[in-house]
């Protein structure tokens, strides 16, 4: 990684920015106070509600952190393909005793408030999700001080991400949990993504920026891995989702390890764009017909989302999760930091025992 982003944190363990009220300062503090980069999330909040986070966890420590924008997305071209949706989920908000949401309740999520606070106010590092901020943004946060970081799920983003001026691209494999970063939201290629080294070893051959590795990661040794294959830091979601200081609710967190739901899916059930998670019955039943419309879907099924949460009903709730969620464990973050650590340095000294490729045991 380059130097100005190695000196910022002693171990390459970034928390992934979680959405939704999981990335809360306190799970950020704890895993930048165990040498990782941690993370606030941005989305889905109000530029004043991150500022608050941002002022709340710089309360909490005074290590670096990062925040993760959600770039504005592009008006969704079929609204009645939304309407239909709405009719197929009449039952649900009956089931829930609550109504639909308004889809048109917003495309913009203050976006550009929130790059004024942060041009404002500059954090350490800033990420972006659904796409490429313009030149300018980026070069108006480097002035800034601030490192920048955006998502590509195939080697093409990665080129963009190096051409729009970023500082590193993070390689996010199909394995990850959560909305994919694709740039462009195109259902024709729904299933059509890349393994997490795979994709690591062309960007690695493809761009000259340090790459940061997510998907699916969840313990030390896949992180060597990661890095083996040329990335430069690993990005853990789910691993931390099941912590004591995550946001998530508490029927999320045991559903990751409970055998009721043994596989993940991607899915535009929930918000109207691919995202991994937990199979349950509303993606089972709902899957299928959800249209691609982001944020529309989103709002649309948010009540939905809230009412199961607080009836503890795992399956009415968008149970984002990787491929690995079954190997999560609930260790507070900041040991869970020193664990993963740990297993990093373990099998890095596997790998100059055995250079070849030996049978470490």
């Amino acid at each position: 990684m380059s130097t100005a982003l190695t000196d910022l944190f002693p171990h390459p363990i970034v928390q992934a920015p979680m959405a939704g009220g999981v990335s809360v300062p306190q799970l950020a503090a704890a895993v930048a106070e165990a040498g990782g980069l941690g993370f606030l999330a941005a989305g889905y909040k109000t530029a004043d509600g991150m500022y608050q986070e941002i002022k709340q966890l710089r309360g909490l420590t005074g290590r670096p952190f990062g925040v993760n924008l959600f770039m504005p997305q592009p008006e969704y071209a079929d609204p009645s393909a939304v309407e239909v949706y709405a009719h197929q989920l009449a039952g649900e908000a009956v089931w829930y005793e609550t109504e639909l949401g308004d889809p048109d309740s917003g495309r913009d999520d203050g976006y550009d408030a929130k790059l004024a606070v942060l041009l404002d106010n500059p954090v350490p590092v800033v990420s972006f999700h659904f796409g490429i901020p313009s030149r300018d943004v980026l070069d108006s946060l480097r002035r800034a001080g601030t490192f920048t970081l955006v998502t590509a799920t195939t080697v093409e983003e990665a080129l963009a991400v190096q051409r729009a001026g970023a500082d590193a691209v993070i390689a996010q494999g199909v394995e990850a949990g959560g909305h994919q970063g694709t740039h462009r939201d195109s259902p024709e290629n729904d299933g059509a993504g890349i393994g997490l080294l795979s994709l690591i070893a062309q960007v690695r051959e493809t761009v000259g920026i340090p790459i940061v590795a997510a998907g699916g990661i969840m313990r030390g040794g896949q992180i060597a891995a990661a890095l083996a294959a040329g990335a430069s830091a690993a990005q853990l979601g789910t691993a931390f989702l099941a912590t004591p200081e995550s946001g998530a609710a508490a029927v999320h967190k045991q559903a990751l390890t409970n055998p009721l739901f043994a596989r993940t899916e991607l899915t535009r059930a929930f918000s109207g764009r691919p995202a991994r998670g937990l199979v349950n019955r509303f993606l089972r039943e709902h899957g299928r017909y959800a249209p691609a419309a982001y944020p529309e879907v989103h709002h649309l099924t948010s009540p939905l989302r809230k009412a199961a949460a607080k009836a503890g009903d795992a399956q009415g709730m968008a149970l984002w999760a990787g491929q690995g969620h079954r190997m999560a464990r609930e260790l507070p973050a900041g040991q869970l930091v020193e664990v993963l650590a740990g297993e990093l340095a373990a099998a890095k000294t596997a790998l100059s025992v055995y250079p070849e490729g030996g049978d470490v045991r």
